[in-house]
This record gives structure tokens, C-alpha cells and sequence, in this order.
């Protein structure tokens, strides 16, 4: 009772006169199983929940170790949901007499445990100031996500006072914007539990509200988080999967990209450029190999505002995306046997993983699994795992062979040169520690009639804690630009590294690709220019909403999520500026340290990002409207498609014949956009970079 009278007055001297309503405690099961506490308010008055009296204040005690297991949101009785606090605490124990206020100086995810005192809650409590009638069940609805460990709410209150907060404004938004609803339930680890989701997307020139009705997708869904450090964040990344009426698979087209039925939403909680993962899919994607495509979006959880996410493709065998073959569990034998497979270096363990025969050669104590993907660890044959990990064995034998560098009879046999280049490149122009000991996918397809396929890298995947400066190796820590990230297990990793890309940059040959790849790409996709216009392109498109992310989250200018060397920006503007200015340092020094000699280079497989004269615009930069004027030998266009940065088609054009054709450009946002001629049969035969500056 002294900590709920100690409350009372905190909350009575900041709100006037208070009214404080308190609840019993009791156990917290374990592993996602969600317990709700109900205190049933009645005589309050006046009973009119608005911003001159309302919800001010919620004051809890738990006994639990592991605080970031837990998820608890308070229900008011019209039902909207406020989320108090999900992820945060990491292995500290308890809350006791922990607060949540609006006015509160701190927010609960810079606090640490037990949480003693008065913190802003994940979500504003004013989203129940709403009108409502204030009498009837609140409901704190308290989840342990995690199984080990249980824990229990010894007392919880809820207090009503003047001068409340007011419902966070959110109306529409210039990306689009997805809706999630899974009717309040708590949304597990694993397995998906049903719900439904609406994805709306009039722009670029309209808005998109949560009252338009759904234009790219309305209909159910199974969702789960997803993710293993990134769940213990505060702002969840899901699993998606698009079902129909009766809970079947469902493919749909979303957000021009193709159809399927898995999705992920990525949340950008740890980025705050909310750039990483986009400009590394970006550019694998634009050197000529397949990467997850992907849309910016805003999400709505059960109505609860959740900010900028990015709605990704899974990585999954596919014809739109790692397209290999078909691999079913009756094709056991002969060329059926070959492919295609799925695998990656993460997370494993005995039922999901095999063991390398060989050690890396930099750290020969050291152990290695490799993941089954595709098929998953529970369809896979025995025969399939054979062939896997045999093809696997044949390819580190001629790498670690005293002759691999023998160009007639050595590793490359197995390994596709151009993926491995690329591969190795992207990763270390972000110096992504996670690149080359976990997220690190390879795979390979079916054997043609005749020779055998080869092993490719990619997707790459997971850029989150790249692209920045990182405590706790000095590879990653150094702030001059400098460091291998390939050299991943000198920093003891939590997954070990089978090391390939070490004992290939020994390779004199390699070496020699690897500088010619790089100086063909730094010529096009990997000039600074480039780059710089696509991260302020993006990060215009973003501005407006990542205003709201931060209102909502809190985190902006505080240590969140990676371990970052400098402390963290204090605005958005500084942490794109700053992002810039890493990979200038970052691309001098591989300038200057990529190894081998262009003496025999003759690279021509990248497209390179200039025009082909098929036709010319004018004025660019543009305002109102651009002329696009078609070069008189250039018979060939069918049409015109603009793109913006992320690669999702906005306009077509078609030739009327005429020599110019008029572009207005006044309803779009100020940015980067590519402008692509194509012929009829769609494929592109010129483009060029388009400015709107208005």
C-alpha cells in the first residue's frame, strides 16, 4: 500500500487532484503465455477521458529475472492498447515501483533495471484520453515471451487526473502504410498466430490514411516475431504470411514487388539512418544479383502507432527470387540430387546443421557448421544432406589444397567467381560484422545435362550493425575507415566463420578479380556520388516520417542497439551526415588497400549508371515538368517507366511517336529518380537519373 500511496501523490502533485485505482498481482506464466490483471474502475469522475482529465499515470512492481522476456501493454475498456514496455532490461531482474508518465523526463527504453521511478512508456498513454467512458476493465496484459524463468506482478495501479496527455497524432503518411490487427493478442515468438492486415499505397502524390480503403492487400495473415538480438528491442520485427479464407497459403503481389506469400517486416529500431539493410540490398542487387526487394512503410499494430519499418522479401527458393530448382524429397538420386539448395552460416545446432570436415585456416581450432535453408532442416532427406555436404567438402579440398592456385584444377571449379567477388565487395564497403559469420547465405541449383553448377554467395542479409563504427573488436571499432571484416573470427564470434574469403585473398589470381570487380563497380554503383544522391534521395522520402518514429520511440541521440564508438547523433540529418562520412573514409581506405593489379582486367557484366543515347531530358534538375526529347536513330522505344531509388515504378509513358514528350514533375516530392527508356518488350535500353528539386 506505501508504494501505491507513494504513486498516487507523485502522479497527484503533477496532475492536481488524482485518482488512483489499484489492482491485485499473481503469477506470470512462462513462454508466451499471456495473463491479463483487471481493475475494475468505477465512480470515476468526471468519467470523460480527454486532455483535461484523464489516464496520467501507471505504476507496476514485478519480480522477474530476465526483464527483457516480458511484453506488457494496459487494454482500456474500449479496447486500445498501449504498449508500457517489450524488450527492454535485457538480463537485468524486476520493476519495482517502476512509473510510466508522459511528462517523465526519461523513456523506459534508456532505463535499466529494476526501473525504479517514473518513465515515458513505449507507447503515449494519452491514446486512451480519447473520448472514452473511463469506467470499466483496464487490463494489464502482461507476457513472458521466453520459457526458464517466471516471475509475478506483486501490485499494479492506474491513475485519472487533469492536464492528461493527448492521444499520439497520427493521420497519414507519404509512405506507404501498413495495418496490422491481431485483435490485441500478443504476437509470439513462434508459432504465427492468425490476424489480418490492409497495405495502402496512393502515393507518390496522394497520402495514405488509415481510413482509405486497402488498394494493395485486405485480407488475413499469420504473423510471429522473427529475428534473435533484434526481438529484444523494443520495436518488434514479424514474420508475415498472406493466407486466404481458410488459412491456406496465399500468394498477392505487394508493393509492386512479385507475388508470394512470405514476407518479413524489418524493424529499423537499431538503424537509425533506417538506410543499412536498403543501400547493401541496393547495391548486390544493381551489381547484377538477386536481393531482397523492399518497401519503406509505416505500421499500425492493433491501432497502436509502430513507426518506419522496411516490408522485405524472405529469402526463399522462388522464380522471383533465389530462383533454383525445385527440390522435393523424392529426388534422391542422380541430377534431381543437385539442387537446388539453400544454405547459410548462422545460428545452429544438431538437428538443423552439419559439421565441416575442414577448420578454418586462420583459426584451425575452430569448428564450423552450415545451416540447411532450403530444403528446411525438417524436409531435407538424408540422400539431399549428402549431397549438400559432400559438394560443400569437394570445393574446401581444393581450396585448401597446396595447388589452389592452380587456375586449370582449383576451388573455382565449385565457386561462382563473379557472386564471391560481389559478395566479399558489399560486405566489406560496409564492414558488416554479422556478413561473414552469420546472415551468410549461399546456394546452388540443379546440374545442366552436361558439368555441374556452381556455388553462388548471396543474398547478402542483415546490414543492421554495419556501416558504423562498433565496440569490441578493433576491426570494427577503428574510426580511420580501416579494418577486414572477413577476419570475423579474430574477434572470438559467437558463430564461427568457415574463413573462406581468408584463404582465397591469398589467391594471387583472386586478388587480381577481386581489384578488377571493384574498380569496375567503384566506376559505376560505387561512386560517392551515386551513393551520396541515394542516401539523401531516401532520406528525403523519409524525413517526414521518421519525425513520428522518433516521437514515438524516444531513442533519437540515445545509446540504443549497437554499440556505436561516437555517441549517437542528436538528429536525423546528423546520423545521414554521418553515414555519408563513414563511407567516404571507408571507400578511401579499400581504395587504397584492395589487393592485386587491373593489368589484365576486362570487367563489362555491370551496367554501368550513365545514359545510352536513346534520348536526352531537360531542364534536370526539374521543377514543374522535364522534356524528355527521344534521339532521332533511337527506334527502339516503346516507352518510358519512372522509377524512384528503391526501384518501384511510379509512371508509365508511352511514345506517342512525337520527338518530345512532357514529364510533369510538380506532384512529386523533391528527390532522385531513375527515368528508364524501354522497348516493347519491356526491357530497358537507356536511363538516367532524374532530379526534382522544387
Amino acid at each position: 500500500m506505501r508504494i501505491a500511496l507513494l504513486a498516487a501523490l507523485a502522479f497527484t502533485a503533477a496532475s492536481g487532484i488524482a485518482q488512483t485505482f489499484n489492482g491485485s498481482g499473481g503469477l506470470i506464466p512462462d513462454n508466451n503465455t499471456a495473463t491479463d490483471f483487471i481493475i475494475n474502475v468505477g465512480g470515476l469522475s468526471p468519467s470523460t477521458l480527454d486532455q483535461s482529465h484523464g489516464l496520467v499515470g501507471v505504476c507496476i512492481t514485478i519480480t522477474h529475472t530476465w526483464d527483457s522476456d516480458l511484453d506488457a501493454k494496459l487494454i482500456a475498456p474500449d479496447g486500445t492498447v498501449m504498449t508500457l514496455f517489450s524488450g527492454v532490461g535485457g538480463d537485468g531482474d524486476n520493476f519495482t515501483s517502476t512509473c510510466f508518465d508522459q511528462n517523465a523526463a526519461s523513456s523506459i527504453n534508456t532505463g535499466s533495471a529494476p526501473f525504479t521511478g517514473n518513465f515515458k512508456p513505449q507507447s503515449n498513454l494519452g491514446n486512451a484520453n480519447n473520448g472514452q467512458n473511463g469506467n470499466g476493465n483496464w487490463i494489464l496484459r502482461i507476457t513472458d515471451q521466453w520459457a526458464q524463468d517466471q516471475g509475478n506482478l506483486l501490485n499494479w495501479s492506474i491513475t485519472f487526473g487533469n492536464n492528461a496527455p493527448i492521444p499520439f497524432a497520427f493521420s497519414s503518411t507519404n509512405i506507404p502504410l501498413v495495418i496490422l490487427n491481431t485483435g490485441g493478442n500478443t504476437i509470439p515468438d513462434e508459432p504465427k498466430i492468425n490476424g489480418t492486415m490492409k497495405v495502402i499505397d496512393y502515393g507518390p502524390v496522394l497520402r495514405n490514411h488509415p481510413s482509405d480503403i486497402a488498394n494493395i492487400y485486405d485480407g488475413n495473415i499469420g504473423i510471429e516475431m522473427r529475428g534473435a538480438y533484434s526481438q529484444s528491442l523494443p520495436q518488434k520485427p514479424y514474420n508475415v504470411e498472406l493466407r486466404d479464407n481458410i488459412g491456406a497459403k496465399l500468394d498477392s503481389v505487394i508493393l509492386g514487388m512479385p507475388a508470394e506469400h512470405d514476407w518479413h517486416l524489418i524493424a529499423n529500431y537499431n538503424d537509425k539512418s533506417f538506410l543499412r539493410n536498403a543501400l547493401a540490398y541496393k547495391l548486390f542487387a544493381e551489381a547484377g544479383n538477386y536481393a531482397t526487394r523492399f518497401q519503406f512503410c509505416e505500421v499500425l499494430l492493433n491501432n497502436e502507432y509502430q513507426g518506419i519499418y522496411m516490408y522485405t522479401e524472405t529469402i526463399k527458393r522462388d522464380a522471383n527470387r533465389v530462383d533454383i530448382a525445385k527440390l522435393d524429397t523424392n529426388e534422391n538420386a542422380g541430377r534431381d540430387l543437385t539442387g537446388g539448395y539453400i544454405i547459410k552460416n548462422d545460428y545452429w545446432d544438431n538437428s538443423n546443421s552439419w559439421l565441416l570436415n575442414y577448420h578454418p585456416i586462420d583459426h584451425p581450432s575452430y569448428d564450423v557448421h552450415l545451416v540447411y535453408h532450403y530444403p528446411k532442416p525438417d524436409v531435407i532427406t538424408p540422400q539431399q544432406k549428402t549431397y549438400i555436404a559432400t559438394f560443400i567438402n569437394d570445393f574446401e579440398t581444393k581450396l585448401y589444397d597446396v595447388n589452389f592456385q592452380d587456375t586449370s584444377n582449383n576451388y573455382l571449379q565449385y565457386a561462382d567467381l563473379t557472386s564471391f567477388l560481389d559478395y566479399l565487395i558489399i560486405n566489406e564497403l560496409a564492414r558488416n560484422n554479422d556478413g561473414f559469420k552469420k546472415s551468410s547465405y549461399f546456394h546452388k541449383d540443379k546440374d545442366p545435362v552436361s558439368g555441374w553448377n556452381k556455388l553462388f554467395a548471396g543474398p547478402v542479409w542483415d546490414f543492421d550493425w554495419a556501416w558504423k563504427n562498433i565496440w569490441g573488436c578493433s576491426i570494427f571499432e577503428a574510426t580511420d575507415g580501416s579494418g577486414w571484416a572477413h577476419h570475423i573470427n579474430d574477434c572470438g564470434p559467437d558463430v564461427n566463420s568457415p574463413g573462406w574469403y581468408v584463404r582465397m585473398m591469398s589467391d594471387t589470381n583472386f586478388q587480381n578479380s577481386l581489384r578488377c570487380r571493384y574498380e569496375n563497380l567503384r566506376h559505376s554503383i560505387l561512386d560517392t556520388t551515386y551513393l551520396f544522391n541515394y542516401i539523401d534521395s531516401m532520406s528525403n522520402v523519409l524525413d517526414e516520417s521518421q519525425q513520428r518514429h522518433y516521437e514515438y520511440w524516444g531513442h533519437m541521440g540515445l545509446n540504443t542497439g549497437a554499440p556505436e564508438v561516437e555517441s549517437p547523433s542528436v538528429s536525423y540529418s546528423e546520423e545521414v551526415l554521418r553515414l555519408k562520412n563513414w563511407i567516404r573514409l571507408r571507400i578511401e581506405w579499400l581504395d587504397n588497400n584492395i589487393p592485386g593489379n587491373t593489368v589484365a582486367c576486362s570487367w563489362t557484366s555491370t551496367p554501368e549508371l550513365t545514359l545510352e543515347k536513346t534520348f536526352r531530358m531537360f531542364p534536370n534538375p526539374a521543377n514543374e515538368f522535364v522534356v524528355i526529347e527521344i534521339n532521332e536513330n533511337a527506334s527502339s522505344i516503346d516507352g518510358f517507366v519512372l522509377r524512384d531509388m528503391q526501384g518501384k515504378m511510379l509512371l508509365q509513358i508511352p511514345n506517342t511517336g512525337a520527338k518530345n514528350h512532357i514529364l510533369q514533375t510538380s506532384g512529386l516530392s523533391s528527390g532522385i529518380y531513375l527515368l528508364e527508356s524501354v522497348n516493347r518488350d519491356g526491357i530497358t535500353n537507356g536511363y538516367s537519373k532524374l532530379i526534382v528539386a522544387h
